[in-house]
């Protein structure tokens, strides 16, 4: 309940913005959270294809235990925070935050202006002046089903994106094997085949290549990767966008010294 109020407290923070800075006086104890750089996804928009005779299909309302792609970050957090279901918020960090690194340098850049330059002052000031201009958000949210070792990672787009969901990535234990001998392999080769039925019998046979579930072969459109034990849901379009918002944005609103010739 504590860390459930203290989450609540920061999302508070994190929604308003134009509170004016308090760089240098804000005692806000960011500590408490894991707060990253924005603008680094892992992903990029290899070619996909068709498979003969197949059909787009619309991965976009495909779903991972519950969670869509552009549903919101406060209909998430609901749906685990305040509702019991098989999947709960890990214990340490469940939230992770972020401010976009174009941000930052900006936010950087005007702290500097102020005389703040010590480390963790400097820290502070840019944490400050993002959360109070709504730049700080709620960028992952780790989930865990501890009976069956399950993951759920959830990414979110940025405020100037709505913060909704842009991939979701789901783990579990199917390709981990005890040891070498018969008996483990027999059992790890029944894990895989286990999910893969049900993968099979929730979203059909994939129609991009053996293992893709494309809506078009743009693969800046919605697409669902399976590996062994993993779905990888993602909509690179619109992280992509929302990436470049931000560098626009950033650029334009960059705090510059009123220079005059």
């Amino acid at each position: 309940m504590k860390q459930i109020y203290k989450i609540f407290v920061a999302l508070i923070f994190c929604s308003g913005g134009g509170f004016g800075a308090h760089a240098a006086t804000d005692d806000f104890d960011f500590s408490n959270f894991a707060i990253t750089d924005g603008g680094t996804g892992d992903l990029s928009a290899e070619t996909v294809s068709l498979n003969i005779g197949a059909q787009p299909i619309t991965v976009s309302n495909f779903d991972i235990a519950g969670i869509m792609l552009g549903a919101s970050f406060e209909d998430i957090q609901t749906l685990f925070f305040k509702a019991k279901g098989l999947y709960s918020p890990r214990e340490k960090d469940s939230i992770i935050y972020s401010i976009q690194k174009e941000w930052k340098y900006n936010l950087d850049y005007e702290c500097r202006q102020q005389g703040i330059v010590a480390p963790d002052e400097l820290e502070q000031c840019i944490n400050t002046l993002a959360r109070d201009r709504g730049l700080m958000y709620a960028s992952e949210l780790h989930l865990v089903r501890e009976r069956t070792g399950e993951t759920i990672v959830v990414y979110f787009t940025s405020n100037a994106s709505d913060n909704v969901v842009w991939r979701v990535l789901y783990n579990n234990d199917v390709n981990d094997i005890e040891g070498d001998n018969e008996k483990f392999a027999d059992q790890r080769e029944k894990k895989i085949l286990a999910f893969w039925q049900g993968v099979l019998d929730k979203y059909g046979a994939p129609n991009s290549g053996t293992d893709k579930w494309i809506s078009t072969n743009n693969a800046y459109d919605p697409m669902m990767t399976a590996y062994y034990g993993s779905l990888d849901l993602v909509d690179m379009g619109r992280y992509s966008s929302d990436v470049a918002k931000n560098i626009q944005a950033a650029r334009e609103n960059f705090q510059a010294k009123p220079y005059a010739f």
